[in-house]
């Protein structure tokens, strides 16, 4: 029998945890399905698609660098980096170290990200309708002020 995903259940249904990382690990299971709800549609999953957005932002960037910005472990980034190559969504050259591997997006990756564009934007805008903008600004500047703390930690 396969894992789908889960039932949807209320959100009355949900029970204290008791520390922050169980708290945080749930929030991320939820909104990652919302997500991924979204992007399946054009083929794409959020992890996919942030490789592909960070790639567009930066141009070209090597694994350690793509690694160490979404505070990612190594293994997990490439095999999702060797899914988008295959794809033909992301290409690999050599750096000038033989060992460093340069990434950037292939045309084929900016038509993916396009055409993933509205189903992110989908999301994203059913997330904000659900917080307000009020709560969607103390959201992002709460996600900023734990992301450092947990670093600093």
């Amino acid at each position: 029998m396969g894992m789908g995903a889960p039932p949807q259940q209320p959100a009355d249904a949900l029970f204290e945890l008791p520390c922050a990382c169980q708290n945080l690990r749930r929030l991320t299971r939820v909104i990652t399905r919302l997500y991924d709800q979204e992007l399946r549609k054009a083929g794409l999953e959020v992890t996919q698609f942030g490789l592909l957005t960070a790639l567009a932002t930066t141009g070209e960037a090597n694994q350690k660098r793509l690694s160490a910005g979404f505070a990612m472990d190594s293994t997990t980034l490439t095999r999702t980096l060797g899914l988008l190559h295959k794809r033909g969504w992301v290409q690999v050259r050599q750096g000038k170290d033989r060992r460093e591997r340069l990434l950037s997006l292939t045309r084929a990756g900016k038509r993916q990200m396009a055409k993933a564009q509205p189903y992110w934007e989908s999301a994203e805008q059913k997330l904000r309708q659900e917080l307000g903008d009020a709560g969607w600004k103390q959201m992002k500047e709460t996600i900023s002020r734990m992301t450092a703390a947990a670093m600093a930690a």
